[in-house]
C-alpha cells in the first residue's frame, strides 16, 4: 500500500519530521511522489484498505501492490469508487499476467524483457488502455535479478518507443544488496539522463537519503515511516 504526494507528505511529517525534511532538503522532484510499500503496512492489519481509507485524503492517492493477485484482491473494487486513485506495481511481471495487470494497474515499474513489452504494447491495444511504465535496469549485473543490462539499455528503450509506442516514463533498479547503493543511483540518474528520462524508481527505507540525492522522483518508503513489520 502506498499513501503519496505532498498532500499525504504534510500528514507524514508530524510523525517523521527528520525523515521528511531530508527528502524536502535533498530532491528537487518530491512533489512527485513519496511512497509506503505494502509490505510494511500488510503488518497493521488484514485489509489495509479498509483500515486506511478513514484516515487520509484519496484525492490525490496512489498504492504499490507486488502482485497481480494482490492488487485484484486488495483493490478492484476500491479503484472503481475512486477514479483519482492510481495502483503501482512494483513486483516482478510475468508476461502470462499481463493482460490482468493492464487492467488494474495505471503505472508498472518492473518492464525487464522483451517478451513482456510486446505482450504489454498487445495488450494495451486489446483493451485500449495505456499504463505508464518504468523499465528495470539490471544495474549490478546481478544473475539472480531480472532487468535490462546497461550495455542493453538504449537498444531495448527505443524497441519500447520506436517500434511499440510505450509509454516509459522512467528507470527502476535495486541496487545488490549490502552494497554502497549511492554509485548505482548515480549510474542509474546518467543512464535516464542519456535517453532523457526524468522519473527514477529507486530507494527504500534503508537508502532513500542517497536516492533522493541522486535524483529519485519515486521511493518506496516502509518501515521509516510505518516502523517494523508486525510479523
Amino acid at each position: 500500500l502506498a499513501y503519496s504526494s505532498a498532500h499525504f507528505a504534510n500528514k507524514v511529517i508530524k510523525d517523521n519530521k527528520i525523515m521528511m525534511n531530508n527528502i524536502y532538503k535533498n530532491s528537487d522532484n518530491f512533489e512527485k511522489i513519496i511512497h509506503i510499500s505494502t509490505t510494511a503496512v500488510q503488518g497493521y492489519g488484514t485489509d489495509p484498505p479498509n483500515k486506511l481509507k478513514s484516515n487520509y485524503c484519496w484525492d490525490d492517492f496512489y498504492t504499490l501492490a507486488k502482485s497481480v493477485q494482490e492488487a485484484e484482491i486488495k483493490w478492484t473494487d476500491i479503484k472503481s469508487n475512486y477514479k483519482d486513485l492510481k495502483l503501482h506495481m512494483i513486483g516482478r511481471l510475468q508476461s502470462n499476467k499481463a493482460k490482468k495487470a493492464i487492467k488494474i494497474f495505471d503505472y508498472i515499474h518492473s518492464l525487464d524483457n522483451a517478451k513482456l513489452a510486446s505482450k504489454i504494447f498487445q495488450y494495451q491495444n486489446e483493451l485500449n488502455k495505456k499504463v505508464k511504465l518504468f523499465i528495470q535496469v539490471n544495474i549490478g549485473k546481478e544473475d539472480q535479478k531480472s532487468g535490462i543490462p546497461i550495455k542493453d539499455l538504449d537498444n531495448f528503450y527505443n524497441y519500447c518507443k520506436r517500434e511499440l509506442s510505450l509509454d516509459v516514463v522512467g528507470l527502476m533498479c535495486l541496487p545488490p544488496v549490502k552494497s554502497e547503493s549511492e554509485n548505482y543511483f548515480k549510474l542509474l540518474k546518467d543512464s535516464a539522463e542519456k535517453i532523457n528520462l526524468k522519473d527514477l524508481s529507486m530507494g527504500m527505507s534503508s537508502d532513500y537519503e542517497k536516492a533522493t540525492l541522486n535524483g529519485a522522483t519515486y521511493l518506496r518508503l516502509g518501515s521509516a515511516i510505518l516502523g517494523a513489520r508486525r510479523v
